[in-house]
Order: C-alpha cells, then sequence, then structure tokens
C-alpha cells in the first residue's frame, strides 16, 4: 500500500506535448510493479531524464487484463536518445496476470507523477503518449513477497559515467503467457545537456547591493540616472570648488588704478589771437606747455649771429651744472682768451678785463657771454669744456640741436660772429623753451647789467629788461645777419606764472639791433595780453576712481579749483597721474592718491585729488569670482 504513494519524478523534454491522463495511466499500466525488498523501498522515488532531442514514441494502449498489453515491441533505439531510453535497466515483462495485483498496480501507478524534460523546439507528448510509453516500460525485478524492489536508474549517459548495471533475469512467465522481449540497450548518451557557462560583466554597485539584499534594481529612468551619477560627481564637484575657492583667496590681488572720468582736453573759447609781427624778416611766439601762438614768415635758415651763444650757455650748464647760490667751477684764463679780449677795437663784442693766469667762475663767464656778449669768453668756454679742441665743442652743439629737434640750424662757431651759423626763428623758440626751464641761466638773462671780477659793470644789449616782466635771453645783431633776438615773459595768470618765448630774426632797419628789439616788445606784449584763466575743474568735482582691479571703484575729488591757462582757441591736455607712489589697497576718505595736470611744461597747472570715501579691500566674493 505504501508503495502505492511512490512518486516517480520523470523530467519532461522541452518542447515536447504533455501526456495525456489516459497516456500517462496506460504508461503507468504496463510497468510491472516492483518487488519490495524492504518495507522503506517502497518510498523510494526515481528520477528518469529523457535526453534532449529524443522524441517519447507512443506505445499502444494495453486493453484491462491484456496479456499480451505489456509485451508490445518497442522501437530500437538510434544513434541518438530513444523514445525507450528512459526505461529502467533490467526490468522484465510480466503475464499478463503476472503482477499479482495488476488491476490495482494499474490504478496505483495512475497517481505517479512523472517529470520529463522538455527539449527546446520540440512538441509535448500528449497525455495518450505518455501512458504508452509508460506502459511498455518493464517492470524491476520482484523481492520476495511480490513487493517491486527500488532500482537506482543513472541520469547522465556520457562516457565518464560507469555503465548500467546488467538487468537481472525476469521472473518466470506464467503458463500460456509469450515472453517478454527485452529492452532494447539505451544508445549513447551526447554531451548536450553540458552548459558552459560564461563570465558576466561586473554590475554596477547599485545592482549589486540589491542582489546582496535580494531586492531586484529598480527600472532605469532619467530620474534614477540623473540621481545616480549626481550622486557620483558632486563629491568630485564639491572638491574641486574647494581647490578653486582656496587658489583664488591665497592669489596676490591685483595693483590698483588711478583712471580719469574728468575730460581729457579743454578748449578756450574765442577766436586765436593775431600778433603784431614785423614786416620782414621771421618770427615765432610760443608758451611754454602750451604751444604756439603764432608765426610770421618763412622759417628757412638764416644768420643768427650771437644768438648762437644761447646754444653754448646751455651746453655748459648741461655738462657742468651749478647749484643753485653757488657760481659753480673756476675755470683758468689762457693767453689766447686775453689776446681775444683785445678784439673789441676792431668792432668784436669782448671782455677785455681778464689776465693771463688768472680764473674766472662759471657763473661769471655765463654772464659775460649772455650780457655783454664777449666772444673771446665763449671761446675760452668751449676750449675748457672739451679740453682744448673748440672744434668738439662746436660738435656737441650740433649734437644737442637735434635732439631738440632743431632740424634747420648749423653752429659753425661759439660765438656766432660766423655768418654760416644759421638758424631759423621757430628752432630759436625751441631752444628758448629748454633755456627758461634752467632757473640758474634764465636768474643771468634778465639782469640789467653785470659787473665782472676786475668790478666793471657790463649792460645788458636786451632794452626790455627789466619790463613788463622780460627774461631777456640774448640779443644778436651783424651786418650779414641784421638785428635778432631770442626773448621770453612770464605772466601771472590766476596761481600760475606763464612763461612765453618768441624770435624776431632778420631786421635790417637802423639801427637794427633796436628794431628787432622794438619788434620783439610789440609781439610779447600781445601774448601776455591774450593769455587768459579758465576754470576746468571745481573743488569737490569727482575727477577720476580708483580701480582694485576687481570691479570695486572708490571716487576721488580734486582738493582744489584748477584753473588751466591759455588763450582763445586753444586746446590744453588734462592728465591725472598718481602722486608718485604705489596706489595703497586701503585708506581713508581724504587721502590725497594722485594729481591732475592740465598743460605741459612751465604752464602746468597741478592740484592733488583725494578719495571722496573710504577704499577698502576687495570683497570675499570678488576675490572668488575674478578671472584673469
Amino acid at each position: 500500500e505504501d508503495s502505492e504513494r511512490t512518486a516517480v519524478f520523470r523530467a519532461v523534454k522541452p518542447g515536447t506535448a504533455p501526456a495525456t491522463p489516459s497516456a500517462a495511466k496506460s504508461a503507468q499500466a504496463d510497468r510491472p510493479a516492483p518487488a519490495k525488498p524492504a518495507e522503506d523501498s517502497e518510498r523510494t522515488a526515481v528520477f528518469r531524464a529523457v535526453r534532449p532531442g529524443a522524441a517519447e514514441a507512443p506505445k499502444p494502449a494495453a486493453g484491462p487484463g491484456s496479456p499480451g498489453a505489456a509485451e508490445a515491441p518497442k522501437p530500437a533505439a538510434g544513434p541518438g536518445p530513444a523514445s525507450g531510453s528512459g526505461s529502467v535497466p533490467g526490468s522484465g515483462s510480466g503475464s499478463g496476470s503476472g503482477s499479482g495485483s495488476a488491476g490495482k498496480s494499474a490504478e496505483d501507478s495512475e497517481r505517479t507523477a512523472v517529470f520529463r524534460a522538455v527539449k527546446p523546439g520540440t512538441a509535448p507528448a500528449t497525455p495518450s503518449a505518455a501512458k504508452s510509453a509508460q506502459a511498455d516500460r518493464p517492470a524491476p525485478p520482484s523481492a520476495a513477497g511480490g513487493e517491486r524492489a527500488s532500482t537506482f536508474v543513472p541520469l547522465r549517459g556520457d562516457s565518464a559515467r560507469p555503465a548500467a548495471p546488467t538487468a537481472p533475469k525476469p521472473a518466470p512467465t506464467a503458463p500460456g503467457s509469450a515472453p517478454k522481449r527485452a529492452p532494447a540497450p539505451a544508445g549513447p548518451r551526447q554531451d548536450s545537456e553540458r552548459t558552459t557557462q560564461q563570465p558576466l560583466p561586473p554590475k554596477p554597485p547599485l545592482d549589486m547591493l540589491a542582489d546582496l539584499t535580494n531586492n531586484p534594481p529598480p527600472p532605469p529612468s532619467p530620474l534614477r540616472t540623473f540621481a545616480r551619477r549626481f550622486k557620483i560627481y558632486a563629491p568630485l564637484v564639491a572638491l574641486l570648488v574647494i581647490i578653486l575657492a582656496v587658489v583664488q583667496l591665497v592669489r596676490p590681488l591685483p595693483e590698483p588704478q588711478l583712471k580719469m572720468t574728468a575730460q581729457s582736453a579743454f578748449t578756450f573759447d574765442g577766436s586765436a589771437p593775431v600778433l603784431p609781427w614785423p614786416k620782414e624778416g621771421q618770427g615765432y611766439m610760443a608758451a611754454a606747455g602750451l604751444g604756439t601762438v603764432g608765426t610770421f614768415g618763412e622759417q628757412k635758415p638764416i644768420a643768427i649771429g650771437s644768438v648762437a651763444k644761447t646754444m653754448t650757455a646751455y651746453v655748459i650748464l648741461k655738462d657742468h651744472p651749478m647749484k643753485k647760490g653757488e657760481k659753480g667751477q673756476m675755470i683758468p684764463v689762457d693767453k689766447t682768451a686775453v689776446d681775444d679780449g683785445r678784439k673789441d677795437s676792431e668792432g668784436e663784442s669782448t671782455v677785455n678785463t681778464l689776465k693771463e693766469g688768472g680764473q674766472i667762475s662759471e657763473y661769471d663767464a655765463l654772464a659775460a657771454i649772455m650780457i655783454p656778449s664777449a666772444n673771446n669768453i665763449a671761446r675760452l668756454l668751449a676750449r675748457w669744456d672739451s679740453g682744448g679742441d673748440q672744434e668738439a665743442f662746436v660738435k656737441k652743439m650740433n649734437d644737442t640741436a637735434k635732439e631738440l629737434g632743431m632740424t634747420n640750424t648749423t653752429y659753425t662757431d661759439p660765438s656766432g660772429l660766423d655768418a654760416t651759423t644759421v638758424s631759423t626763428a621757430e628752432d630759436q623758440v625751441k631752444l628758448g623753451l629748454k633755456v627758461v626751464e634752467m632757473p640758474e641761466l634764465i636768474a643771468i638773462t634778465k639782469l640789467p647789467r653785470w659787473t665782472d671780477p676786475s668790478g666793471k659793470t657790463w649792460r645788458n644789449y636786451n632794452d626790455l629788461i627789466p619790463y613788463n616782466d622780460s627774461l631777456g635771453i640774448k640779443t644778436g645783431s651783424t651786418t650779414k645777419a641784421g638785428g635778432n633776438l631770442l626773448f621770453a615773459a612770464q605772466k601771472q595768470v590766476g596761481k600760475t606764472n606763464q612763461l612765453i618765448v618768441g624770435a624776431v630774426l632778420g631786421q635790417h632797419g637802423v639801427p637794427i639791433l633796436d628794431t628787432a628789439i622794438a619788434a620783439s616788445k610789440d609781439v610779447m606784449l600781445a601774448t601776455q595780453k591774450t593769455l587768459t584763466g579758465a576754470n576746468v575743474v571745481k573743488k569737490g568735482q569727482v575727477v577720476g576712481y580708483v580701480d582694485d582691479g576687481l570691479g570695486g571703484r572708490t571716487p576721488v575729488v580734486a582738493t582744489a579749483d584748477v584753473e588751466a591757462v591759455g588763450w582763445p582757441s586753444l586746446k590744453v591736455n588734462v592728465k591725472l597721474g598718481e602722486g608718485g607712489g604705489p596706489l595703497p589697497q586701503t585708506a581713508k576718505a581724504g587721502t590725497e592718491i594722485g594729481v591732475l595736470t592740465i598743460g605741459e611744461g612751465a604752464s602746468q597747472v597741478k592740484v592733488p585729488v583725494a578719495l571722496k570715501q573710504d577704499l577698502v579691500s576687495p570683497s570675499l566674493g570678488s576675490k572668488l569670482t575674478r578671472v584673469g
């Protein structure tokens, strides 16, 4: 009774049709009941693997009680797995009554579960075919007492597995029954059952975690993909941001710069002035730092006479500057200077009071050539400066003229006595604008008279001195050159002492020098009159700002009224510059940090500028976001 509950597991081949209930019952009825060697063997489960690819051939079902039903011949197995390959080896054929309880056996076998591997691509066996196949399977030998014996059935048939045990002799058949044919030996099994596992690629971390927790990963979606990438890259981005912030904070700050917001130029109202020029010769008038006031005649090289001594004095002071209040170096007086001094009898301008072996100061020597226009002293200075070579000094004069842009000027001697020393009014004004920047020389040229070391007094041939704020400079006259004058004057305009320089050359009216001086006076007075002032910037007006280089701007204001000097139609430049040192990173309001300049040269007007509010260090945000 226990054997009736024995479960027989048979692998169903993939792709085959499942057995119908009737076929399964027929196949189970044909199987002879195994002997019962022991009571426990009744519960033994028999697993039968049907090799993939073998089709289970249906067997004719045996009628109830038919003795020949179990003896129906089965088809022989081919080289591949046959339908009978799943038969239990050693099972014999039973008689129609051979199983003492054939009806009960058949009934019990109908409850047996059959598992059969289904081979992919094959149709499942029908229930009738399964029942017929089970009926054709020979029953295992019976043990003593008519009980079925448990038999081990190997599941794999590869060459490495030992051969199946030989079937025991079949039990004797009943009289009158035909002998049952022994089942065909099973063919060799193929290795198709083995599956080769290929290594899988590593899973993403989230999938591995899901496997470990037995939870499948959520289906992918744009939001989950973004969240995963955010978790991966957010720490890296945060680290980079921190590193960048540290680098930005430790970088040195850029140097502050002072930039101007006021107009860079100012133009005076009105039309250009018209000066009273002479009828002959040539003339030129300019204001220091402002430019040309007016010009007259053709600017072509002509003889300039003793006006050439202006270049001699300029070169000497450049090579041997004097300190304020001192008379400079002492110059030995040679025999040539004494001999040349006696040429006054020949109409030359000289100082004849010098003695051979004596000395004369640099200051007195310059006064001698600029006031009484001593030719012998001019040649003495040239020899002293160049070590006795007068020609070398003349070369210095010409080189200096080129440096000053005096393109139409040629010097052939230091005194100007030679008619081959030529220049133009414009070139001489260029030199005069440099001379007025030498206060030690202007202090000499504006003197109406000079007393030499011997005590003799010499008058200044420039009769403009000391009137109308005239500053002198140099006269020059020869028969060839006519009357010539290089002159300078000043005028106080507001808080500025404005300097003007002019030249009138080639005047041949009698007397020639007086004619040149008279013409120069008219031009000088007219220029002084046309000079005027104009308020360009008022006190407290914002003229610029301090740029800290990171976007911060601190305004700066003028500390006083800025009055420009000029004449109608003149355009002057306005500049904002630092006060001689680097700008601070921080400073209090009112700190002077620059200078506002109007004009150029001697006419410049300078006013300090100060911070309108506190200058502070750049903010943290500016430091972090700066570029470059």
